[in-house]
């Protein structure tokens, strides 16, 4: 990561304002610009602004202090825009691809409606280019960032609540069977065994690296937004057995587990009783506001998780998951990168050999796969010139909910009448792109 003393200018535009790139010194500035752009309320989130200011610290694992593009307007020199990218490697069904994540997007309201953000982007989007990445994805509010690119194609977040009237409670004159810690540094290496074996059940995971986890766990300031307690799951004798994570606060009134891992031949149905016991009985240490109090306890582990399938009757109430923006600017050479695992899917199906062409039209663009004998031998650009021309039909950029795992093709064909493909390639379609919905851990 680079360490500029001196801001680089990357554009004049006019009127008194300059696009640049950030330096260590911008840290101030640029805490308290997003802690007041981005609050809920008419104080500034120092949350926020904490999460900014670990940001330009200099030892993220994967953010360098010049990876914010900043508007400055030079008559006054403040900050009037401003957003980020968070450099990290994510996973297609094991395969690694590079991911640019944009983060802490916010314009001065009185600068809004100029351009400022688009042209930020455009910024970052290069950067992401020269850095290989093949993606980029961002968490964010409703359709804003369809303007940019992006689609709602992946996963993020979901889970399932309880109240303490569901809780389990103990059998009279036991102890609680498991006990949760909080995890050290020589636990890190069994935490990431763990999450390695965990992240085996999605289709895309981020890669989390020793410097990202031991970053995790003693690198973010205690108010940082996206700071979690790493705790280990042990028993009595001090056998560690699993792992959560939690938010450093209270989501609302909800104490929630936002990571939970188990080792092979541990019990999800024993253990999971424990857990949100633990949660009810740590959610008032995290009470910051007057009037607040712990009420519920959440698994927020993505739409399917094992430790869902024995706890319905104590997670009476589901949540359904939001989503990822994901941009992918180039999609021939992201379909070219994850090759094999489409090749894997044709080899354990009854499309076992297939030799054959997908011409698959999304209007105003589209793409063609070649298969030989089950492997991929072209992904390229295709160009339709009539709406019925190839043999599937995506409109916008749908066909990303299914690369992704998303969404069946049957869901997208019901949602999206003008998705369709001829109907001998809907089993294929089927295999090639199965529906297998995420929980992704970005890198943050």
């Amino acid at each position: 990561m680079t360490h500029l003393s001196q801001p680089e200018i990357l554009r004049d535009l006019g009127d008194g304002l300059i696009l640049r790139r950030s330096t260590p010194a911008d840290s101030a500035a640029l805490s308290e610009f997003n802690s007041r752009i981005h609050s809920d309320t008419d104080q500034p989130d120092t949350r926020i602004g904490a999460w900014v200011a670990d940001l330009l610290r200099g030892d993220h694992p994967t953010l360098g202090t010049d990876d914010f593009t900043i508007v400055e307007d030079t008559r006054s020199g403040k900050i009037v825009s401003s957003l980020n990218l968070i450099n990290q490697v994510w996973r297609y069904e094991g395969i690694p691809f590079g991911v640019g994540r944009p983060e802490l997007v916010a314009t001065e309201p009185d600068y809004r409606k100029r351009g400022l953000v688009r042209l930020q982007f455009e910024v970052i989007h290069e950067w992401s280019r020269q850095r290989g990445h093949l993606m980029q994805a961002i968490t964010g509010i409703p359709y804003y960032y369809r303007q940019f690119g992006y689609s709602m194609s992946l996963n993020l977040d979901g889970g399932r609540q309880g109240y303490p009237a569901h809780l389990p409670k103990l059998a009279k004159d036991t102890s609680e069977p498991y006990i949760i810690r909080s995890a050290m540094l020589e636990d890190l290496p069994f935490m990431a065994a763990l999450y390695e074996a965990g992240m085996k059940r999605y289709p895309l995971s981020a890669v989390w690296s020793p410097e990202i986890w031991r970053y995790e766990l003693l690198g973010k300031s205690a108010e940082n937004v996206n700071r979690h307690e790493l705790r280990i799951i042990q028993t009595p004798q001090g056998e560690p057995i699993g792992w959560l994570m939690h938010p450093a606060e209270l989501w609302g009134k909800m104490m929630v587990v936002t990571g939970y891992e188990l080792g092979p031949d541990v019990s999800w149905a024993e253990v999971t009783p424990s857990v949100v016991r633990y949660l009810l009985q740590v959610g008032p240490e995290y009470i910051n506001k007057p009037d607040q109090v712990c009420e519920s306890y959440g698994l927020w582990l993505g739409e399917a998780h094992p430790a869902y399938e024995s706890a319905a009757h104590y997670l009476p109430t589901s949540r359904p998951p939001y989503a990822w923006y994901i941009r992918i600017p180039d999609l021939p050479a992201f379909i070219r990168q994850v090759a094999p695992a489409l090749e894997r899917r044709l080899l354990e199906s009854n499309w076992v050999g297939w030799s054959g062409e997908l011409q698959i039209s999304f209007y105003r663009g589209g793409l063609s796969l070649k298969f030989v004998k089950g492997r991929l031998e072209t992904a390229e650009a295709w160009q339709p010139t009539n709406p019925e021309d190839g043999n599937a039909g995506f409109p916008d950029l749908t066909f990303h909910e299914i690369l992704l795992g998303r969404r069946s093709f049957a869901e997208l064909r019901y949602a999206y009448p003008d998705c369709w493909a001829k109907s001998e390639l809907y089993d294929l379609f089927d295999t090639l792109f199965p529906r297998r919905p995420s929980n992704l851990f970005g890198i943050s």
